[in-house]
């Protein structure tokens, strides 16, 4: 992407969100929503236009887990790793997706097809091991519905 078309981009941003209380995050989701992530030269952009310092963007950034600084998947893949799912089968479920996809946690497969991400709970404790595929909850996840929910 060309620095006249981030800039163009990120100017559209702020103007829709100029004169509201607290506009980071939804300046960071927009972001996110027009990039896929938040590239690294839209960080200073960002601070000029709130007049804050970058160093408090990069902290808003990398607090929450969903705003990425790279780009990921087409889908997103996330495991449970909290003790209740790794009571059940986590741990090995994790070990087997990963082997499969040939990835390490926070990895994509080289296609761009998906990124799988750890978790540490998605609210489904009674019902582990737990994963999401994109906006899709998964209770007694197994490989079979992990691939089922990607493809």
């Amino acid at each position: 992407m060309s620095d006249a078309a981030l800039t163009e981009t990120m100017a559209e941003i702020f103007a829709r969100h100029r004169g509201r209380e607290g506009p980071m995050l939804p300046i960071l989701h927009s972001v996110m929503e027009a990039f896929g992530h938040i590239p690294e030269a839209a960080v200073p952009l960002i601070a000029d236009d709130l007049n804050i310092g970058r160093a408090e963007v990069h902290g808003v950034i990398s607090f929450y887990h969903d705003f990425r600084k790279e780009p990921v998947g087409r889908h997103v893949l996330k495991i449970c790793r909290a003790e209740a799912c790794q009571a059940v089968g986590g741990a090995a479920l994790s070990q087997a997706v990963l082997d499969k996809l040939g990835l390490d946690w926070g990895g994509t497969t080289p296609d761009g097809r998906v990124t799988v991400e750890p978790v540490y709970c998605l609210g489904l404790c009674a019902c582990g091991p737990a994963a999401m595929v994109d906006d899709r909850v998964i209770g007694r996840a197994d490989e079979t519905t992990i691939e089922e929910a990607l493809a």
